[in-house]
């Protein structure tokens, strides 16, 4: 089990979850004109382990997910469809709205 950071935000459509892996946190990745900057305000600083992880996304509308862990276990558990997964210089992205 790996850990990532996670934090939730209020939001007027409801609750947004956002996780990446530890590892990968404070780090920029770019792709053509895609970037990926990955920063502690916006992911928090504080880490939480995988299960604990998706009690937190399985609570949430909104989920913005970054990295391989993170991302392999929501699609496992059901919460994201493997084909709405982008790659950004390797590395997997998701956002997904509960509706």
């Amino acid at each position: 089990m790996g850990l990532v950071y996670a934090r939730s935000y209020k939001t007027e459509k409801g609750t947004m979850v956002a996780c990446c892996d530890k590892e990968l946190l404070g780090k920029i990745f770019r792709e053509g004109k895609l970037k990926l900057s990955l920063q502690t305000n916006f992911y928090g600083n504080a880490t939480v382990d995988l299960l604990e992880a998706l009690v937190l996304l399985d609570g949430a509308e909104i989920l913005n997910l970054v990295g391989e862990n993170i991302v392999r276990a929501a699609i496992e558990r059901g919460l994201v469809h493997p084909h709405a997964v982008i790659s950004i210089a390797g590395v997997p992205h998701v956002q997904v709205m509960k509706l």
